[in-house]
């Protein structure tokens, strides 16, 4: 198909961030594997592609995907970007095996499910202590007082960082992904999100000398001393681990918990069957990360040329793997715009398929499981206040900037 759609339009219409799904209707209707000019990538919009494009990796990889993004800016500026570049082209999720299966390992060895489920304490601690703080106001911000705190504290536990830093956190987090999540690069956006890097990358660093020195019960001090097949991580690869866990242990929780409950306020027929049947919440957590996936899209790198779909694939092209996308596909899951909680065979691809399928699905499952069905019960009146939830302008990851309630 040639000719542009509405989602090529620069800027994006203000629309799309408020509910992207009718721009994704669109391309799977009219041109499911659509070359887009104003991204510079081909964007895949149907389950079986965006799955083939994000099992694939020998065909469509995570080598390179950053410099590819990176090349859209001016020479100067890319000339500049060196350390960005480096780092995001280090370490698990800028890697494809085998160096991808050695990181993997040594993460797992630090970031282990018996972990995860003896956090369950301390988690109901935190979320307990959220609401505490809120309930006698009888309204609440729920990302601002709720689901932005508890994974930051969550995440900066694990670490061993302090829970003073979770401000500071989130600043470089929301500048490194607004940058990552923007359609074109974006100069000024880059310059920034380097900065900020930077200033993570330096934090981290004097961190980790720390716990050579003094070693703690904590995931960094694991994470330096992990050991597969006699290597350990290097220094970039360590601290590109430490932004990936960062980054993406407290952005997309907290994009889960406030999206799920967005989605179960929506819609009153489902949160007052999951009211009637906290049984079901398990079920309910898998729906909603497919009906309002925290991360809407991935880039990979075509590797050689190839077909796809009856379209020729370039060797150094990137791909969009629209997850939000995949995860609405009609031919897929009927009444896809409609949350089901106790929809059947929810394949969806929220956290991802194959080798790169997301490390810490189950620490986000556990703290929006708990979070959510907490706050259920002691909030069962649950109500939308006079202002509007806003989105956040961000073509990669689905949050809210604000999401007002009363009770």
């Amino acid at each position: 198909m040639s000719g542009k759609l509405a989602i090529d339009a620069v800027p994006l219409p203000d629309d799309y961030y408020q509910n992207p799904y009718p721009f994704y209707h669109e391309l799977r209707d009219k041109d499911p594997v659509h070359w887009s000019a104003t991204w510079n990538c081909w964007i895949v919009t149907r389950y079986p592609d965006v799955d083939r494009v994000l099992r694939d990796w020998r065909h469509f990889s995570n080598v390179g995907r950053s410099k590819r993004f990176l090349s859209q800016l001016p020479d100067v500026l890319r000339a500049q970007m060196k350390p960005f570049e480096e780092n995001f082209t280090t370490g698990l999720i800028s890697s494809d095996p085998p160096d991808h299966t050695r990181l993997r390992a040594l993460v797992g060895q630090a970031f282990t499910p018996t972990l995860i489920e003896e956090m369950r304490p301390q988690i109901q601690a935190i979320v307990e202590d959220l609401l505490d703080a809120v309930q006698p106001e009888g309204q609440m911000d729920v990302i601002k007082d709720f689901a932005y705190w508890l994974p930051s504290t969550v995440i900066a536990g694990m670490l061993g960082v302090p829970i003073s830093m979770r401000d500071q956190f989130n600043r470089w987090v929301e500048v490194i992904n607004g940058f990552l999540g923007s359609g074109p690069a974006d100069p000024d956006g880059a310059r920034h999100a380097q900065d900020n890097l930077l200033e993570l990358q330096d934090y981290f660093r004097d961190l980790l000398v720390q716990r050579h020195a003094n070693p703690q019960d904590d995931l960094l001090t694991r994470l330096a001393a992990a050991e597969e097949g006699g290597a350990r991580f290097s220094e970039k690869e360590l601290l590109a681990t430490c932004q990936t866990l960062l980054t993406a242990g407290y952005e997309t929780t907290m994009g889960l918990i406030g999206n799920g409950l967005l989605s179960l306020m929506g819609q009153p027929d489902q949160l007052e069957k999951l009211k009637q049947a906290p049984s079901l919440m398990k079920k309910a957590i898998e729906e909603f990360v497919r009906h309002e996936s925290p991360v809407q899209r991935m880039l990979r790198v075509v590797t050689q040329d190839l077909e796809f779909d009856g379209r020729q694939l370039r060797k150094g092209q990137l791909v969009a793997a629209m997850i939000g996308a995949g995860n609405r596909d009609p031919a897929k899951f009927p009444d896809p715009d409609r949350l089901d909680i106790t929809r059947k065979n929810n394949e969806h691809i929220g956290f991802g398929v194959g080798v790169h399928y997301c490390l810490g699905a189950p620490l986000a499952r556990t703290e929006a499981e708990i979070a959510i069905g907490t706050t259920l019960k002691r909030c069962p009146n649950l109500q939308f206040a006079d202002e509007t939830p806003v989105w956040r302008e961000n073509i990669m990851l689905r949050n809210l900037n604000s999401f007002p309630v009363v009770f």
